[in-house]
């Protein structure tokens, strides 16, 4: 049964050069100019370089002027076929603001190929050479073997139609583990240090004793129970401290010493959005160029409306092709004004953040950063905190001091017994010093940390300074005792 009824709706959309405006806030420097040749293969009317018009607002009202006085020829319905049904023309399995994110691919010689090419220098039978791929295979980037011989016998029984034993695998798996580098095809970081031990040189009595550590204690070493390990070997601080020495000098992950030299990995390159100045105390802040690069619209296009609009007729085709040209002007427009707001915005955050911390941009002391959060910067700038956000996200800026990440500058507060309000940063700064001059033999408990900062006034818990030490990744006292 059919039913008509009338509603009343309060919708909040945004329009697409807002949407493209959000997206543009969040692009770094060095993404910019990847969108914006982008942007330019897809739209001919876009075009980089100075717009040889001095006055803009001339060419909007020659713009309007000449499409007014072609209105009589110029139908929009033309342009609109109602025969054709929108599901035809639309999808609605994506919404209008979803970015597209792709993963750039990496070319190079991985880590399991260089395993396969000491493989071929080995003499193995068929079935031998099977069983050495799929282990290779298995083995993470680090270089250890996380799977289990009775699963690789199964897959090899699966899928490689190879009849093999446990025994068989282990057989193999001794002979990759003497592979280069030294601790490959480990199952465990135990195994991992001791086949690199079994390479050190024979007769030297720290890496025997280091050997019988991993093989007897390894529990206790790595929850550093020297006392215990002292005890067991009757051994004195001398020989217990040449053994630890020989243990911390391998590498717990011996795959990616391999993959650091031969890997065409990516690095990322930091390019700095905003430029500080510090001239005699006179701060200076600049937009980096490339985030304001030089568009204009194109003359071809330009023209080519402005001749049907000084009256040429033409057939449909020719109608089609205008509402073609019309549609990228348009696009032009909105994307070059997307990228003046882009800029607009982001110095005026950035400056609305440097007039908020200006005592640390003028000195470089972290203890000078005051308490700031997202809405603090977005109360100043009359902007939404999401807007901010966007802003903050994966931008730099130069100072005299470094590059630093615009999200360096925001922090929560923590009081005093003063009453002053001090950013978490200052805490922090003042707990990696405390443990960076602590006697190594006796670190700092964090009950000990949490009472030098009450001498100096900051009022915290235990479980703060507990969350602070580890958002620092600095480990627990026990495991950062040493010798």
């Amino acid at each position: 049964m059919l039913r008509q009824t009338l509603s009343q709706k309060l919708l909040q959309k945004l329009s697409p050069q807002q949407i493209q405006l959000m997206k543009l806030l969040q692009v770094p420097t060095m993404e910019l100019d990847q969108r914006i040749k982008e942007e330019i293969e897809e739209n001919p009317a876009l075009e980089e370089g100075v717009d040889e018009q001095t006055d803009a607002d001339d060419y909007d009202d020659d713009y309007d002027n000449d499409v007014s006085e072609s209105n009589e020829d110029f139908d929009i319905n033309d342009y609109l076929d109602d025969d054709l049904p929108q599901y035809k023309t639309s999808v609605n399995n994506t919404s209008k603001d979803q970015d597209e994110k792709s993963v750039p691919l990496s070319g190079g010689i991985s880590f399991q190929e260089i395993l396969t090419s000491q493989l071929m220098l080995r003499k193995l039978t068929a079935n031998e050479k099977a069983i050495a791929e799929n282990i290779i295979g298995n083995m993470d980037d680090d270089g250890y073997l996380r799977r289990d011989i009775d699963a690789i016998v199964d897959d090899l029984a699966f899928t490689a139609n190879v009849q093999t034993t446990e025994e068989d695998v282990e057989d193999v798996l001794f002979i990759i583990q003497d592979f280069e580098p030294a601790g490959v095809g480990a199952r465990d970081l135990r195994e991992c240090l001791l086949l690199q031990l079994e390479r050190r040189h024979h007769g030297n009595i720290a890496v025997y004793t280091a050997k019988k550590i991993l093989e007897k204690c390894f529990d206790e070493f790595t929850k550093k129970h020297y006392d215990k390990i002292k005890a067991k070997f009757e051994i004195g601080d001398d020989d217990l401290k040449d053994a630890i020495d020989e243990i911390i000098r391998l590498n717990p992950k011996p795959g990616n010493s391999l993959k650091e030299s031969t890997d065409s990995k990516n690095v990322q390159q930091i390019i700095p959005d905003f430029i500080l100045v510090d001239d005699e105390g006179e701060l200076t802040l600049t937009l980096n160029s490339r985030n304001a690069p030089q568009l204009k619209v194109s003359k071809t296009y330009e023209n080519m409306l402005r001749s049907y609009a000084e009256g040429a007729k033409g057939n449909k085709a020719d109608k089609e092709a205008v509402q073609f040209v019309r549609q990228k002007l348009d696009s032009a427009k909105w994307f070059i004004d997307a990228i003046q707001q882009r800029q607009q915005t982001l110095l005026y955050t950035m400056s609305a953040i440097l007039d908020y911390q200006r005592e640390f941009f003028l000195t470089g002391d972290d203890t000078n950063l005051k308490p700031m959060i997202l809405k603090d910067i977005a109360d100043i700038v009359e902007m939404d905190i999401s807007t901010i956000s966007r802003v903050a996200n994966s931008k730099y800026i130069q100072t005299p001091y470094g590059i630093m990440s615009l999200k360096y500058f925001f922090s929560e507060s923590l009081s005093t017994s003063s009453g002053e309000e001090v950013s978490t940063r200052e805490v922090k700064k003042i707990l990696q010093d405390a443990v960076d001059g602590e006697k190594k033999n006796k670190p700092l408990t964090d009950q000990k940390l949490t009472d030098l900062l009450k001498e100096k006034g900051y009022n915290i818990a235990r479980r703060t300074v507990a969350k602070y030490r580890e958002q620092l990744d600095i480990p627990v006292a026990r495991l950062r005792k040493e010798l």
